[in-house]
């Protein structure tokens, strides 16, 4: 990680959506303590145990919401730009139950927690739009923890694959995900081991339903794939 010296006005844009609730002296004080950071591809940006002193948003590149196991790392979620994270942990006061790292190169801006929490307690329309952050990310994590807790690997792999999609979008063939993945990565992703991952890919590709090139993963039939997914 390093700090980075951003373009104040390219900043203020992306973060408009949080700006815009804010009164012109509020979003002054907010601003005067901002930092940025630059993390590079599998930095940890924070671990599971340690206590949130920040407010973190994703302001370019993926970072991915992860939990270590046993010889084994479940990725539960990639955070798209821009996207507030880690917020549950910081606002209840509890130490993350999760870690985190950028998926790719990453800039990440910070908030002291002590001037959210002040600024929240004067504007509540700043309230309601972290509650509004926070019961999105609970409804999507809910949708992950079922795919990875109750269904089977090929309904698993095939809900990762839409999921890659959904996050990165296609190359402009249409069809190739915008993303070069490792199959260690994918299986992660997926809830499963990386020679289950490569395995399951492998007969995607025999059934027509993929085609694979390296680290590209070209969706062939995406109706297909909704179809593995919703047989669980």
């Amino acid at each position: 990680m390093k700090k980075y010296e951003p373009n104040q006005e390219k900043i203020e844009e992306r973060l408009s959506e949080l700006l815009d609730v804010l009164t012109a002296d509020e979003r002054k004080e907010l601003m005067s303590h901002m930092s940025i950071c630059e993390y590079k591809k599998n930095e940890t940006i924070y671990a599971e145990g340690e206590t949130p002193q920040q407010l973190l948003c994703l302001v370019k590149g993926k970072a991915k919401i992860y939990k270590a196991g046993i010889g084994r790392i479940q990725t539960l979620r990639i955070v798209q730009a821009v996207e507030f994270f880690g917020f549950r942990a910081a606002f209840s006061g509890q130490a993350f139950i999760t870690a985190a790292a950028a998926f790719e190169p990453s800039l990440i801006v910070k908030f002291p927690l002590s001037v959210v929490e002040k600024l929240i307690k004067g504007n509540s329309q700043l309230g309601w739009f972290f509650i509004k952050k926070l019961a999105t990310a609970l409804g999507k994590s809910d949708e992950r923890t079922v795919s990875l807790a109750q269904k089977h690997i090929r309904a698993r792999l095939a809900d990762s694959i839409l999921y890659l999609k959904e996050c990165y979008g296609l190359l402009p063939d249409g069809q190739t995900l915008n993303c070069y993945i490792r199959r260690e990565d994918m299986g992660h992703l997926s809830n499963m081991t990386t020679s289950n991952a490569i395995r399951t890919l492998g007969v995607f590709d025999a059934e027509g339903v993929i085609a694979l090139s390296g680290r590209k993963i070209k969706i062939i039939d995406e109706e297909q794939l909704r179809h593995i997914s919703s047989l669980g």
